[in-house]
């Protein structure tokens, strides 16, 4: 696995439990306001998967799970290897993903390598390619949303907006496009450290009144939803 980064210890990558997160190198997408341009432009350094292995086993008693998150974790075709080996160690596992591979998506499923994930919703189908920057084929994302809405595995839906990108109407639209999932997340927008595009740290931001008004809208479309800050 081409392996960028490691949080060792994470509260909050993993709803109720202890984990560490990894990040894998590369992306399919170059969404602009994205907070890891060395994983995206495949610039970040190589760790050892031996290395990241054996520090997982070192903590099998102190982490509860792995989170693996990039970058974009299916466009690397030893993912599922790589999961098992962390799964053989007992641990949950959290992916991370643009759903872009809904055949991995199902993979991971079915060999029951994957115990939560959470997916990216970037913008309205009709607007996708204009945030994410590169060509995309939307119904596979589509795929994976119904892949993640029709199994009994736990997951969320989550989008990070910015005016610039996401009017107040988009927000509603792309609830709507998901909507009976069982959870959906906004996420502030952070104009903060590195970014794909650096004219975005200068952008206009969301209040959080603003999303919560929003939010209020579509909030009984699913079983939980709110905004993270």
């Amino acid at each position: 696995m081409l392996i960028g980064g490691i949080q060792k210890t994470t509260l909050i990558d993993y709803p109720g439990k202890i984990a560490s997160t990894i990040f894998t190198i590369g992306c399919n997408f170059r969404c602009p306001f994205c907070h890891n341009p060395e994983l995206v432009n495949n610039t970040a350094t190589q760790l050892e998967e031996v290395e990241i292995l054996n520090f997982f086993e070192s903590r099998k008693n102190l982490l509860d799970a792995i989170c693996i998150t990039g970058g974009e974790p299916t466009i690397h075709v030893d993912l599922p290897d790589f999961i098992k080996k962390i799964k053989d160690m007992g641990f949950a596992v959290k992916l991370d993903t643009n759903g872009t591979n809904p055949k991995m998506l199902q993979e991971l499923l079915d060999k029951k390598l994957i115990d939560y994930v959470a997916m990216d919703i970037k913008a309205p189908w009709s607007k996708y390619q204009e945030v994410v920057r590169q060509p995309i084929d939307v119904e596979a994302v589509k795929k994976s949303v119904e892949i993640l809405k029709n199994n009994e595995i736990d997951y969320e839906f989550r989008s990070t907006v910015l005016p610039k990108l996401h009017t107040k109407e988009d927000l509603i639209e792309m609830a709507n496009q998901i909507k009976g999932a069982d959870k959906y997340f906004l996420q502030k927008f952070r104009a903060v450290g590195d970014l794909v595009d650096v004219d975005f740290k200068t952008e206009k931001i969301y209040t959080s009144k603003e999303l919560n008004d929003i939010i209020k809208i579509y909030k009984d479309w699913f079983n939980q939803t709110g905004l993270r800050t």
